[in-house]
């Protein structure tokens, strides 16, 4: 675009935009609840790739689907492309809530979860009351507790099963990563759903009237400290009525009717990049053989939906038909765009991926792994067996640097080698490994 100064970045951040560089190329961010959507709906993306990008998309950790490279005078037709089959982009960057992001392991009570995700999500989505933050907050539901899920998100809901009727969850509050790693803490035990949407705002209302611009929940428990912070959500939440999550259909028909209940047939996607031909082709075996949706899994692969009556093997066989699910052990890597797509960006993720693939044993491609582009560690490298941060940004004879963390026990893992070049990073990698 030419003229980059018609367009108000600020305005356009809130609904799912980004500038990704000085000419005015775009990143547009898809906002999934739970990180499905139907098969409509993707090959609605595929068409706004190949139609106004350049037909590739980056999946993200948090089940969102991102298209760069957009141009501002595109952007109207973009909007009405996403509108036509139910997409928003509303909140999916800037200072608002963001998407709801949800275990898809299935499992029981998966069904009530993604219940709750889409309940959540149409709430606080586009809802003027929760917009204009001081930064982004991050929800996300878990479905009991496994890894450090639970410690790096805003809020968290974790989820403790059905009792008497009542679906309960702890909750848990303040956690993130970043450059300033912090694990969240226990809130509230044995919260019912009814009482979740109450507890929620208090904390949004909270972390409004009381943080600083720019900085994030953690930054202001950091400040106010826990004693402090109850007694304020104490006083938003006062006598604040009781809010229904379920409905009849959801008590009655909820299993039957949401996508993964039944399971999932997962197809690997190497570092987040997806050619929009690929999710094509995936979207139409799940239209024809599976149930008609998808997701994206927070490993940032694919996943295609079994519903009830849909023959798993019949899927395989039809992914496989079309030249997926070949590789029996793909490398499991999570990255963001890195200096591929991301003005933050330091180091080249996708480039560090593919020499990890290039380079590890079988058992270390068996091993969960995360490269990060920068501190910010949008992959999450600290919840992955292994993570890779870049630190510094190569220019001329100066080579880029990185971090290597490793991670044992519950909480996060720590950084075990700094200030890596590339060769000693997997110097490094293979030692450890």
């Amino acid at each position: 675009m030419d003229d980059t100064a018609t367009l108000d970045y600020r305005t356009l951040k809130i609904n799912g935009v980004y500038q990704q560089n000085a000419a005015g190329d775009l990143m547009i961010r898809a906002k999934l609840p739970a990180g499905i959507l139907s098969a409509a709906q993707a090959e609605a993306i595929c068409d706004v790739s190949d139609g106004f990008s350049d037909g590739m998309l980056h999946l993200t950790c948090r089940g969102n689907i991102e298209i760069h490279g957009v141009q501002g005078e595109d952007l109207p037709q973009v909007f009405r492309c996403y509108r036509a089959v139910g997409l928003t982009t509303r909140g999916a960057c800037g200072g608002a809530v963001r998407s709801v992001v949800c275990a898809t392991s299935g499992g029981q009570g998966f069904a009530r979860l993604q219940m709750l995700v889409r309940v959540l999500h149409e709430h606080f989505t586009g809802n003027p009351y929760f917009e204009g933050l001081p930064k982004k907050i991050k929800l996300a539901v878990e479905n009991g507790y496994q890894g450090a899920r639970h410690l790096c998100q805003d809020l968290v809901m974790v989820y403790l099963g059905n009792e008497d009727g009542r679906d309960l969850c702890d909750v848990w509050v303040a956690g993130g990563l970043g450059r300033q790693p912090q694990e969240g803490f226990l809130l509230a035990g044995r919260v019912p759903f009814e009482r979740l949407i109450p507890l929620i705002e208090g904390v949004i209302k909270v972390y409004q009237k009381h943080a600083p611009a720019g900085k994030r929940l953690k930054h202001l428990l950091g400040e106010i400290g826990e004693k402090e912070f109850r007694a304020l959500l104490a006083a938003e939440t006062g006598g604040i009525p009781v809010c229904p999550v379920a409905s009849p259909f959801d008590d009655a028909l909820g299993q039957a009717s949401a996508p993964g209940a039944f399971g999932w047939i997962e197809v690997p996607v190497f570092a987040g990049q997806l050619p929009a031909a690929d999710l094509r082709q995936i979207a139409a075996v799940a239209r024809q053989v599976g149930d008609g949706f998808v997701a994206v899994s927070r490993d940032q692969n694919l996943l295609v939906s079994l519903g009830a009556g849909v023959d798993s093997e019949g899927v395989k066989e039809a992914l496989q038909a079309a030249g997926y699910l070949k590789d029996e052990n793909p490398l499991q890597c999570r990255a963001c765009p890195g200096t591929h797509g991301c003005p933050k960006g330091l180091v080249a993720t996708r480039d560090v991926a593919r020499l990890l693939e290039e380079n590890l044993s079988e058992k270390g491609k068996a091993l969960e792994w995360a490269v990060s582009g920068c501190p910010n560690s949008c992959s999450q490298p600290q919840l992955a067996d292994f993570g890779i941060i870049g630190v510094r940004k190569g220019a001329d004879a100066r080579e880029a640097l990185y971090d290597l963390y490793k991670r044992d026990g519950e909480g996060f893992g720590q950084v075990v080698r700094e200030k890596l070049t590339l060769d000693e990073l997997m110097g490094a990698v293979k030692e450890l490994v």
